[in-house]
């Protein structure tokens, strides 16, 4: 176990050091400029369409006008993980997708990158614009250190009270740290941003703590006023076919994983390799692999393109990167000779998922990486008694957050199911206010959330 280090680090020595960021930082010149385009419209569609609703003319206003620091603390004053979100949000299908240069057929405002100048011009300085509240004397425990449990933390501390955060893993940050594409985030950034989250003071870290295992649900009942569960989803899920279990057979986000944080980690010997899955996740280690210098990457899906449920616009750049698809294939068996991976032969079927006889295609690989979605984590929190779980998830009372027990309280991926950084950010702030309403027993003051 160990608690708040003065600076969280990750390992030298990973292969994610080797991809390049795909969206880098504007210049001041190029920033001001670009700020310049916004309309600032008055009922601002591009509000709406944020799940933690930054007022986003206003911060892009204070870059036109030169006041960055002022945009800074806009962006982070309705979103503490505002320095990851203007990463990794998808703003093509969010604010920037909502601009009204849309619907004049002009380019968008790139308000991603306008909210990362600001963040990185903060960060960079030293710049902290909040400051604890006045101490309550109540204690909160968050399990899992991921954007939800450091949103609501983050909140927590602002409103005065202390919090306690639980991680079963070395690093904190959740997929920030662990499972976000390198060339969107890279680990060394999501634990900048862990950092400038618990500098505001009275939030503990100790990693190397697995509820369940290193402590109980009962002990966090016993030793605090409230509890809010922030975990994300388990492991990946098992395609169900033979060969699974042969050398070369991964799970996608157990290799995002190893790639970003596991020091010395390689691809010798990988020249092919075939992802299975439509999603984002499986886009997202498919361009991995891909700027990692793998030759030949497939995706292999099992309906047409159209039903894929990865963003349009990334699926995109997977075609102008060079990943070959490969539709209607429905995995049979992952082939392989002396215990290792040689291939993923596939079922070819047609648009009722059937079969055509004859048509089975074998896809050449060392590795066959499986992104067909993770595994709930209901099993392991139908433990607390009170608590509902529905679908593998965490039951809660939208506009609090609390459960169905009422001195826990839940947000992120445990809840939703799996949706972007943004939601789980927006999730944990809202939670935040409605165990402050818990301890004063009124109605929390309304955080808009999507």
């Amino acid at each position: 176990m160990s608690t708040t280090p003065v600076r969280i680090a990750a390992p030298k020595d990973r292969l994610e050091q080797r991809i390049e960021d795909l969206k880098p930082p504007l210049s001041q010149g190029s920033a001001r400029l670009e700020a310049e385009r916004c309309l600032m419209c008055y009922d601002a569609p591009c509000i709406q369409a944020c799940p933690t609703a930054i007022n986003i003319p206003q911060f892009i206003k204070r870059i036109a006008t030169g006041d960055v620091a002022g945009a800074a603390e806009t962006i982070l004053d309705s979103n503490i993980l505002g320095h990851s979100c203007a990463r990794v949000c998808p703003v093509e299908v969010l604010c920037a997708g909502a601009c009204v240069y849309n619907e004049k057929e002009e380019p968008p405002i790139m308000i991603g990158r306008l909210q990362r100048h600001a963040t990185d011009y903060a960060y960079s300085r030293g710049l902290r614009f909040f400051k604890r509240g006045k101490a309550t004397g109540k204690k909160i425990a968050l399990i899992g250190a991921g954007p939800a449990s450091l949103a609501a933390a983050h909140e927590l501390a602002r409103l005065g009270h202390e919090s306690v955060i639980f991680e079963g893993r070395p690093l904190p940050g959740g997929l920030n740290t662990t499972g976000v594409a390198p060339y969107k985030l890279q680990a060394d950034t999501a634990l900048e941003e862990v950092d400038y989250i618990l500098g505001i003071g009275g939030i503990e870290l100790r990693t190397g703590q697995w509820i369940g295992k290193d402590i109980t649900f009962e002990q966090l009942e016993k030793d605090f006023d409230a509890v809010f569960i922030g975990a994300g989803l388990g492991a990946d899920s098992k395609v169900g076919i033979p060969g699974e279990d042969l050398q070369g057979s991964v799970g996608a986000v157990h290799l995002i994983e190893r790639i970003k944080n596991e020091p010395g980690f390689k691809l010798d010997g990988v020249h092919h390799a075939v992802v299975i899955g439509g999603g984002n996740t499986a886009i997202d280690i498919a361009r991995e692999l891909k700027h990692l210098g793998v030759p030949c990457v497939f995706m292999a899906y099992r309906r047409d393109e159209d039903s894929m449920s990865g963003y349009k616009h990334e699926m995109a750049y997977v075609k102008q990167e060079g990943v070959q698809l490969q539709f209607r294939a429905v995995p049979a068996e992952i082939e392989g000779k002396d215990g290792k991976v040689t291939g993923l032969r596939c079922h070819i079927v047609d648009e009722n998922l059937k079969p055509i006889e004859g048509a089975d295609v074998v896809l050449p690989a060392e590795l066959v990486v499986k992104a067909t979605g993770q595994e709930k984590l209901g099993d392991m929190l139908a433990v607390i008694a009170g608590l509902t779980i529905e679908k593998g998830r965490v039951k809660v009372n939208p506009d609090t957050h609390q459960t169905t027990h009422p001195k826990y309280f839940a947000g992120g991926d445990c809840v939703n199911g799996g949706k972007e950084v943004v939601n789980a950010a927006a999730e944990g702030k809202r939670a935040a206010r409605g165990i402050d309403a818990y301890f004063r027993g009124d109605k929390p003051t309304t955080v808009i959330i999507k």
